[in-house]
């Protein structure tokens, strides 16, 4: 069931980042735009939110804001209005919020534009109004609390204290900050116009040592933040994998195979071990290509005869030689992968590489 007042709170995604722990994917496309299992990463946060109620929402771009417009448009294909708040120099997440405050009016949902979540919006307001809050902080459980900034909360839920990295002995809570937040609109006017400015190091601490009502929120669907090229990957095996529920619209199944429209398998394709295989609009696999574990290529890709990919992500165009193997690697646009040739687990190649035949990687 939809609550109506979502239907008239907008969302807002700070997507402005470079994306430079996702480098070479993102040289040429910004981070919320790559594609999680041959969707743009952004595609997925907007059906959730859809699901959600949330018909309105903003994006706040920074890093060529252009191509946003043209892989999205207005919104209408994925039944939202989209609007656009493009900066003219980097502002931080802070700075990007307030260059975005004229398309927001009311309670907003803020949204980081590198978080692929199942996030409850309706359990999220309900809790930030049930406490009058001014800010609440999506909050999830962590296994290694070194790792992250903890958010510490009272028995009310109530926000402490932030702690950065802390050491084993300064560890009081598993909690950290997930990137989604619920603000009431008077929270714009506190972030200064036209300059950088942080969320997390300057508005939140700002506003907890006013004694402002700050809530955490613990969400507990799927949750992975995708900002290096080892996340990317985990992303695809969750997906695959059946940890994490996100749609593939007008993908057909066959036994462990997803197909997109015009996707073909030759006789002798075969798939082997845990995951499914996922092949985009107009693929083709050849003769006795082996696929292990999980598996995405992207669109208009042809892999050759005898090749074998193994728990790894080919991007749209690429070709692929007869008798390579791919292993626990991401294969950027427009590549050729020479036959014969290897490429081994942890390697990425941007977009346009030509590997040799018999090359090793």
């Amino acid at each position: 069931m939809i609550l109506p007042i979502l239907l008239k709170m907008k969302a807002l995604i700070l997507t402005g980042g470079l994306g430079t722990r996702l480098r070479p994917l993102t040289c040429t496309l910004p981070k919320p735009l790559l594609p999680v299992a041959n969707v743009p990463f952004l595609t997925h946060q907007i059906l959730n939110l859809r699901q959600h109620g949330i018909r309105e929402i903003v994006l706040a771009t920074g890093y060529r804001p252009p191509l946003f417009r043209r892989l999205l448009g207005d919104g209408r294909s994925l039944g939202v209005r989209l609007r656009y708040a493009a900066e003219k120099s980097p502002l931080g997440t802070g700075g990007a919020v307030r260059n975005a405050a004229r398309f927001l009016k009311g309670t907003t949902l803020i949204l980081n534009g590198d978080v692929l979540q199942k996030l409850d919006v309706g359990a999220l307001r309900r809790a930030h109004r049930r406490n009058r809050a001014e800010v609440t902080i999506s909050l999830v459980h962590v296994q290694d609390p070194t790792l992250y900034g903890l958010v510490e909360v009272d028995a009310a839920g109530r926000i402490r204290r932030f702690l950065e990295k802390p050491s084993l002995d300064e560890i009081t809570c598993d909690t950290i900050n997930a990137g989604a937040y619920v603000f009431d609109e008077s929270v714009f006017a506190r972030i200064a116009p036209e300059v950088p400015y942080s969320l997390e190091r300057g508005l939140f601490p700002r506003l907890l040592a006013e004694g402002r009502r700050m809530y955490g929120f613990v969400t507990h669907g799927y949750w992975m933040d995708i900002g290096t090229l080892d996340k990317f990957l985990q992303a695809h095996r969750d997906i695959l994998e059946g940890r994490a529920a996100f749609a593939l619209p007008g993908y057909r199944k066959l036994a462990a195979f997803l197909l997109a429209p015009g996707a073909r398998l030759a006789p002798g394709v075969r798939h082997e071990g845990v995951g499914r295989v996922v092949l985009g609009p107009a693929t083709e696999a050849a003769a006795s290509v082996r696929f292990v574990g999980s598996v995405c290529v992207g669109a208009d890709c042809r892999i050759e005869a005898d090749a074998v990919l193994e728990d790894c992500v080919v991007l749209d165009r690429t070709r692929i030689g007869p008798g390579a193997q791919l292993s626990g690697c991401i294969v950027g646009r427009r590549c050729r992968i020479g036959a014969n040739a290897v490429i081994g687990a942890g390697r990425t190649l941007g977009d346009g590489c030509v590997i040799q035949e018999f090359s090793r990687l």
